[in-house]
């Protein structure tokens, strides 16, 4: 089970966005992600008429890596880590490991 998922709101804690917060679009591999809005970079794109795809200049969020992010705890309006617990139908479930809270998702 992995710790951060899509979906989740994440704020990040180094590099040039630190301090912005985020939701989880895609995770690539064991240790990359990809959060909406931040890293995002001008991409120069060439036309292709077979995808219908115009050319010219995009934004496009590129993948930064999971260590860099620390999931938002909105109760405590801060940066939490993740720990996990089974619950008393045998299934793991994730918790922040400050308040001990479930984590919703």
């Amino acid at each position: 089970m992995r710790k951060l998922r899509k979906g989740d709101d994440v704020i990040i804690i180094a590099g040039k966005d630190k301090g912005k917060r985020g939701t989880i679009v895609r995770v690539d591999g064991s240790d990359r992600i990809v959060v909406q809005g931040v890293n995002s970079v001008k991409k120069h794109q060439k036309p292709n008429p077979a995808n219908g795809s115009a050319g010219g200049i995009i934004n496009q969020e590129m993948p930064i890596h999971i260590s860099n992010v620390a999931i938002y705890n909105f109760t405590s309006k801060k940066s939490d880590r993740i720990g996990f617990k089974v619950d008393a139908d045998k299934n793991k479930i994730r918790i922040f490991r400050s308040t001990g809270e479930l984590i919703e998702s």
